[in-house]
């Protein structure tokens, strides 16, 4: 039970960290692009903004990548910004392999100590044989419970792993979406 436990503690930990660290409002700031798009025009997209755009949140980041290349060629920008979005998405799924280990390896947890029940009830119908129920229900009761704990642990994090999988894949979609659109901003600018 208690590696179960440790593994629900550490479950729980990792749930609470990804729920708060890939927040919509704190990876995708609303208006980031046409806040950016307002300065270029206004000439005043500056080093030091860019290094504020790059602090401001993992879209941010990636924007940021691209505009220190605004005046590279526009697949060098491109270029810029994949390497960044690699970057911000390897660290969406910070935690995620723990949290899939967890869920994994507790319903195994689970079994373990029910084999474990189990052969402690056999141990004690060898030694006091079959005459005390009370013996076989306390080795059967051991078994069931860490089997419904490793169950109860691993069930709810196979659920938040499947669920911060899609959300990052979501967010991607999204940082990517802006990407292109500051990329047609700048290619505009370049043109121009």
């Amino acid at each position: 039970m208690l590696p179960i436990v440790t593994c629900s503690i550490i479950s729980l930990a990792i749930i609470l960290e990804r729920f708060a660290a890939l927040q919509a409002s704190r990876v995708l700031p609303k208006g980031l692009v046409s806040d950016i798009d307002r300065l270029l025009a206004q000439g005043r997209m500056d080093p030091d903004r860019i290094a504020l755009v790059r602090r401001s949140s993992p879209l941010g980041r990636v924007l940021a990548a691209g505009l220190s290349q605004a005046s590279s060629h526009p697949e060098r920008i491109e270029e810029a910004m994949e390497e960044a979005g690699r970057h911000v998405v390897h660290g969406f799924e910070r935690y995620l392999n723990a949290l899939g280990t967890i869920a994994a390896t507790t319903p195994l947890l689970g079994l373990l100590g029910t084999v474990i029940g189990m052969i402690k009830v056999f141990a004690a119908i060898t030694s006091l044989g079959v005459g005390d129920p009370q013996v076989l229900a306390g080795g059967i009761y051991e078994a069931l419970i860490t089997t419904a704990a490793g169950l109860s642990v691993g069930i709810p994090s196979l659920m938040f792993h499947r669920y911060f999988r899609g959300r990052i894949s979501e967010l991607a979609h999204e940082i990517e979406r802006h990407a292109l659109r500051l990329l047609e901003i700048l290619r505009a600018r370049h043109a121009s």
